[in-house]
């Protein structure tokens, strides 16, 4: 009885030193962890400011203020895109800024892109989908090349952009993009639009874009997307395509569904 009594003891007291190490080191990674994201947190920012001050000795033409030189939430969004080569993201972030301010995208608004949203062949989306992301969604079959100046539809997709970015919610970041490809004929194949689009997200909104559905894509779409797939780079990674009722039972609930992927 007192031997098994004992071994209760020696277990239990084995026991308590196993639970108080597990604690302390939980105690341990705990504090590792916090100081590691305050050190990361704190070469982040001074990486912005390396950037920053470099822009302003060299970039004096460059604009300051939101989406200019100086704006520090801009700049650290291309550091993390470029994996914080602060050459790399200045190269990158000075093109962004220059087409940014050629573009004349601060002054875009509906009335200046109206003969294009007027088609109805893209807009963004009234509800965020299930995982609180800002939805583009684009209709091709309504996309006539030709129809409109190629700068119209330039225009549009680029306010649409700025607006879905508009729409995001604390701890969201990206939005998605679908192409509802139901109607598509080749009489709306437009890869240099294609390629303008898919050349927006990398050059000048970087990782902001984190999936693209091609919806129910006829077959006349393969050999299409077969020849872009290799202008697209690293984004074709992103494309999944599927059908309607994935987007309708994978991507929104029934008060969120957008009205043309009702059942």
């Amino acid at each position: 009885m007192s031997i098994r009594f004992g071994s209760t003891l020696v277990a239990a007291s084995v026991n308590f030193k196993n639970s108080t190490n597990l604690s302390s080191n939980r105690s341990r990674n705990c504090r590792f962890s916090v100081r590691s994201c305050v050190s990361e947190s704190q070469h982040a920012h001074k990486l912005v400011l390396e950037v920053k001050e470099r822009l302003a000795k060299d970039c004096t033409s460059l604009p300051i203020g939101k989406n200019g030189r100086d704006d520090e939430e801009m700049i650290l969004w291309f550091l993390k895109d470029r994996r914080f080569s602060v050459d790399e993201a200045i190269g990158k972030l000075t093109k962004a800024i220059k087409w940014r301010h050629e573009f004349k995208v601060d002054e875009l608004s509906e009335d200046s892109i109206k003969a294009a949203t007027d088609t109805g062949k893209a807009y963004v989306h009234g509800f965020l989908d299930v995982k609180g992301r800002p939805v583009v969604i684009v209709a091709p079959a309504k996309h006539v090349p030709g129809l409109l100046d190629p700068i119209e539809d330039e225009k549009l997709c680029v306010y649409l952009l700025e607006k879905a970015l508009s729409k995001l919610p604390a701890g969201q970041d990206k939005i998605l993009g679908i192409f509802d490809l139901r109607g598509f004929g080749s009489q709306n194949a437009d890869l240099k639009f294609l390629t303008f689009l898919f050349d927006v997200f990398y050059y000048y909104y970087p990782s902001r874009l984190d999936e693209v559905l091609f919806v129910d894509a006829p077959f006349i779409f393969q050999p299409i997307w077969q020849f872009t797939k290799p202008l697209v780079k690293q984004y074709a990674s992103l494309v999944k395509f599927c059908s309607a009722e994935t987007v309708r039972k994978e991507y929104f609930t029934e008060e969120t569904l957008p009205s043309n992927f009702g059942s």
